[in-house]
């Protein structure tokens, strides 16, 4: 089994002139993001534009990404929406595709009860025989699940770990305290991951990785030492970077900047759109100013 490990990117999804899936700039990304620092990659997330995305598309993204990383890192396919059956059916085509691990999203739009959420991501991770982390993400969702709730889901076999976005402290601390050792949390948030590994956190599903991943794995390595004012150091440093990757929404910036760094990943798909002139002035202001670790793509590679 595929170690998920502590840096996670969340990856963009290459799109081609036409606007269709770029398998083969994906599987050239993936690889960068893996030389550049990254123990893992979320395909088909928020910052995979995965609404956008056909069925058919996304299981050609984990088919494609998993053959070009191999066992160098872990795949984890975000599989789930809204509705539970479709998510066991999609879960059990990633696992049968290779994927390392199944990302569980707290639902949107129907606003289940804790319960309807445990039973929720206990069916779907009930339903396949890989590691299962789960995603908090109220901000998107207009839902929190409750520590209370992520205690209980992490007694189930494979749901290893969660993905917190919450942004509450409190929370995720009682998260980390209450759940067993084996059991990771990763932020959700670049900007609080120092704050999250320093309670006892495990590591971070990163959007800045894509740029910076090789300085976000130092700070992780300086928390991991216990030179803490070092980490955070790094951190103030990084700090700007983190930010203007959501002066608009995600993936925007990012996208727009991986662009920017060599990689032909094409627009945002609508309903998204490219930065205006003002936010693409703002966005190259600041990631001009730090050392990109993302080696270039070299067409047919």
């Amino acid at each position: 089994m595929v170690e998920i490990g502590r840096l996670i990117t969340a990856m963009i999804t290459p799109f081609d002139q036409q606007g269709e899936v770029d398998y083969d700039e994906a599987k050239r990304l993936a690889v960068a993001l893996v030389d550049s620092g990254s123990d893992g990659l979320v395909i088909t997330g928020t910052t995979g534009e995965t609404p956008t995305l056909t069925t058919e598309e996304k299981l050609g993204l984990y088919e494609a990404t998993k053959s070009a990383v191999g066992d160098r890192a872990a795949i984890i396919a975000g599989t789930t929406t809204y509705a539970t059956a479709a998510s066991i059916e999609m879960s059990k085509e990633a696992e049968r595709l290779g994927v390392d691990a199944i990302l569980m999203t707290v639902p949107s739009y129907n606003k289940p009860p804790q319960e309807g959420l445990y039973q929720h991501f206990k069916s779907i991770a009930e339903s396949v025989h890989i590691p299962c982390v789960l995603y908090n993400v109220p901000s998107r969702t207009s839902l929190n699940m409750t520590a209370e709730t992520t205690v209980r889901l992490s007694k189930v076999d494979n749901i290893v770990g969660t993905k917190e976005a919450s942004s509450d402290m409190v929370q995720i601390t009682r998260v980390i305290r209450d759940t067993d050792d084996d059991f990771k949390v990763w932020s959700g948030n670049d900007d609080e991951t120092f704050y999250i590994m320093c309670s006892g956190g495990y590591g971070v599903v990163s959007v800045a990785s894509h740029l910076i991943g090789r300085q976000i794995k130092g700070m992780i390595g300086l928390i991991l030492e216990g030179d803490i004012e070092a980490a955070a150091a790094e951190h103030k440093r990084l700090f700007e970077m983190f930010k203007i990757l959501f002066i608009v929404s995600n993936p925007i910036p990012v996208k727009y900047s991986v662009r920017r760094a060599g990689f032909d990943v094409g627009e945002t798909r609508l309903p998204l759109v490219p930065p205006d002139e003002a936010t693409a002035a703002a966005i190259d202001k600041v990631v001009s100013g730090y050392t990109i670790d993302l080696p270039v793509a070299v067409a047919g590679d």
